[in-house]
């Protein structure tokens, strides 16, 4: 069955955990919608190789609409966990047990939405201490799956294992 898959992406993702994941989704049958704070406002990864139109605004979205949510990682999720309306709206797919999928530093927004504690997760090395101090069990694995629902993992070296999981997840 294909799912809505919220992304919440803006200026400096990293390109190829947008890129490849989105590709691998879509195929799949599910559809994405890129939301970001201002609606069609235009999007570039960190390495200039990828540039988004922005499809929804945060203040136009409500997490009810959709199946699941894809943080990708690069400067993106730090840019974003400063917008309080974007934090709650990835609390409430974590508080409602909808798939998540967070790699490399995607998981910032799920330490500001205050909602790792007792889970296990992954996520880039630079953030390690953060997910602990999160209350989060960290796990320095490829890809790690907590409870069938969130999905997390290091670097872009780990695509294969979070784009099998995720999908995993969504089936």
């Amino acid at each position: 069955m294909s799912k809505t898959v919220a992304v919440l992406v803006t200026d400096l993702f990293e390109d190829v955990e947008y890129t490849d994941p989105a590709k691998a989704f879509e195929e799949a049958g599910h559809t994405l919608t890129t939301i970001d704070v201002e609606k069609g406002k235009e999007v570039t990864g960190k390495q200039g190789e990828t540039t988004l139109t922005i499809e929804k605004g945060i203040d136009d979205v409500n997490p009810e609409e959709y199946d699941a949510l894809f943080l990708p990682g690069g400067f993106s999720p730090d840019i974003l966990r400063a917008n309080d309306r974007v934090v709650a709206f990835t609390k409430a797919f974590m508080d409602a047990d909808k798939p998540v999928m967070a790699i490399c530093h995607g998981p910032q927004l799920l330490i500001t939405s205050e909602t790792l504690k007792g889970r296990d997760v992954t996520g880039y090395k630079s953030i390690e201490v953060d997910l602990k101090n999160a209350g989060a069990n960290f796990h320095d694995k490829e890809v790690v799956v907590c409870q069938n629902q969130l999905v997390t993992s290091r670097t872009p070296d780990d695509l294969p294992a979070f784009i099998r999981e995720s999908l995993n997840v969504l089936a």
